[in-house]
């Protein structure tokens, strides 16, 4: 069995994630996302989609990143 590195829970389904050269294990979809998806520098929600970038941040949505100032941003259609 593997040790999920997020909530320690020794679980025989137990996954591996590889991210940015590094292994990650963990028991559930929910732990991994709590550890690796990254955060809307406006809103602080997890993104778990595409989400967008611009001058070095992560949003979630164009509406996230306007209110950052990055107006250029549009979210697809």
């Amino acid at each position: 069995m593997a040790v999920c590195e997020v909530c320690g829970n020794d679980y025989e389904l137990a996954f591996e994630v590889r991210a940015a050269g590094a292994v990650h294990v963990f028991d559930s979809i929910e732990c991994a996302a709590q550890r690796i998806a990254p955060i809307c520098d406006h809103c602080q929600c997890r993104i778990l989609g595409h989400g967008l970038q611009a001058g070095g941040g992560f949003f979630c949505c164009a509406h996230c990143a306007r209110q950052k100032g990055h107006a250029e941003l549009v979210d697809s259609a």
